[in-house]
């Protein structure tokens, strides 16, 4: 089955652009087109995507809200970030609002369309400047250790649960176990959940099979 994305960013070019190369791999297909926050937000609701690629600064209705609506209305359609911006204010109300991952627009061809793919299937992606900029953000005296929920989200990741799954047990939304997630691999400095979980064993943050 094909991965079914909505392309959402205010330019015209660039958004062509970033369809027309999504389109060229033979499981992703470009199923509708936004050129701002509340576009992004009825298209998704009218035609249930997989992801909605989500540029952040839009007129209207910009990323990250719309980002928050989707997902709180549509579970199951995950937001990929892909912009310009890295500055903190950016990348933390991204996360904040649910958003799977985090991309840049210099992101390589390869890495975006395995980025879209992860996010159809619930897992982050983080440009690597942008996990760094989470990671100060979160710089204290166990900047690099999770935090106890963090740990919990990681454990259920260990455990094979899904993130529905974990949000489940733990009594608290998908969304904030992707929140817990993308923090957890900034302080690891990992990209997905294999590697989160094999760090977190080996630095012993997690116990070991």
């Amino acid at each position: 089955m094909s991965v079914r994305v909505v392309v959402a960013d205010d330019h015209p070019v660039v958004r062509s652009g970033i369809a027309a190369l999504l389109d060229l791999e033979p499981d992703l297909e470009v199923v509708a087109e936004a050129g701002d926050g509340e576009q992004a937000v009825a298209r998704a609701h009218e035609l249930r995507p997989d992801v909605v690629l989500m540029d952040l600064r839009m007129p209207g209705t910009d990323g990250a809200a719309a980002t928050a609506r989707i997902v709180a209305e549509l579970p199951g359609v995950h937001v990929l970030v892909l912009t310009t911006y890295e500055t903190d204010t950016d990348i933390l109300r991204a996360v904040e609002a649910g958003a799977t991952g985090y991309l840049l627009k210099d992101t390589p061809r390869d890495q975006l369309v395995a980025a879209v793919r992860a996010a159809a299937r619930g897992e982050s992606a983080l440009s690597p400047s942008v996990a760094r900029r989470l990671v100060q953000q979160v710089r204290g005296d166990n900047a690099d250790r999770p935090t106890p929920r963090e740990r919990e989200v990681l454990a259920g990741v260990a455990r094979g649960l899904s993130n529905a799954g974990i949000g489940r047990e733990l009594f608290i939304t998908e969304a904030t176990v992707k929140t817990h997630l993308l923090r957890a691999f900034a302080k690891l400095g990992v990209d997905d959940r294999t590697h989160a979980v094999t760090v977190a064993i080996a630095r012993g943050i997690l116990p070991g099979a």
